[in-house]
């Protein structure tokens, strides 16, 4: 990015880190894409500054022959609007030319979902490691992942928010997590009997290591503490010794189990919602389309007539 360009740019993502608290990853996508943008852009003989409607539509289009996805166009316009959002706020421009600029049609993907006899064989087989460790060593790095494990799908926490929690994050006795979210956001999150006595064993494993670093989860890192990268190496690890295809597996489909799993048992939506700590609640009601799909094909599969009428259609 240039001249005019660069400067508004620049300018933008300053906001979205001070004003909004945009995470550094949040920042650099927005970077990303803007980038991408003004050398598109730059090619029609325009630029991010200049840009009207048609150029906007044009650049969307270019994405599409380029072989993006309609949901990865969507979140291209979707910062696209944020950025002349902000431009008009500013007064930089007149108009917004995105706002007459329709979103690129894409179908929400529901998530994959581990059942509940995925995610108990997974804690079984957690336990098992410990007792099969070889040495010290590996015995330590057993009792944190179990710890991490009983955590997320107790929680339901990002994987993010896992990795990064500080040493005193416990509450009210131990009996709450408050987890630091998108956006600085903090929201209360309670344990369950079996994740706080996963955490109590890996903070009585790990001796005074966790206080010092201030992290429940130090590292050699730069950052000072496990990385998402590793734990998620891990659990796939975890999930092909308990029989479970490792393609199945990951810590954000942990985040939906918990969700789903909630939701089947009767949990109001709107808890569901607060416990995940979703801003809108029209993410969180994705996870009811999960269910309303598993009982469709419960009744397409197992229903006397479903099969007769299939043929009757």
């Amino acid at each position: 990015m240039r001249d005019l360009s660069a400067a508004n740019a620049e300018a933008f993502l300053e906001m979205m880190s001070a004003e909004r608290g945009a995470a550094d990853n949040t920042l650099e996508a927005y970077r990303r894409d803007l980038d991408d943008a003004s050398g598109v852009l730059k090619s029609f003989g325009t630029s991010l500054a200049k840009a009207q409607a048609n150029d906007i539509r044009n650049l969307i289009g270019d994405l599409a022959a380029r072989g993006f996805s309609p949901a990865s166009q969507a979140r291209r316009l979707s910062a696209l609007r944020q950025f002349y959002k902000f431009l008009h706020a500013e007064g930089l421009r007149e108009d917004d030319p995105t706002g007459v600029v329709d979103s690129p049609r894409k179908t929400r993907a529901l998530p994959k979902v581990l059942s509940i006899d995925d995610v108990s064989r997974l804690l079984v087989q957690a336990e098992t490691d410990i007792s099969m460790a070889r040495d010290k060593e590996e015995t330590l790095r057993r009792i944190r992942f179990r710890a991490l494990l009983e955590l997320l799908y107790a929680t339901g926490m990002r994987v993010s928010e896992l990795v990064g929690l500080p040493y005193r994050v416990l509450a009210n006795d131990g009996r709450f997590l408050i987890i630091r979210g998108k956006g600085a956001k903090e929201r209360m999150v309670p344990m369950s009997r079996p994740s706080r006595a996963a955490l109590e064993a890996w903070l009585a494993a790990s001796g005074d290591a966790t206080e010092e670093a201030g992290y429940l989860f130090p590292a050699n890192s730069a950052e000072g503490h496990l990385s998402r990268q590793v734990f998620a190496r891990e659990l796939k690890e975890v999930a092909g010794r308990a029989g479970i295809p490792v393609a199945k597996v990951s810590p954000h489909v942990l985040r939906h189990a918990f969700a789903s799993h909630l939701l089947a048992g009767g949990a109001d939506l709107r808890a569901v919602q607060e416990l995940l700590g979703h801003a809108d609640i029209s993410t969180t009601q994705i996870y009811t389309h999960v269910l309303d799909e598993r009982l469709r094909q419960l009744v397409n599969e197992h229903h006397p007539l479903a099969k007769a009428t299939k043929s009757r259609d």
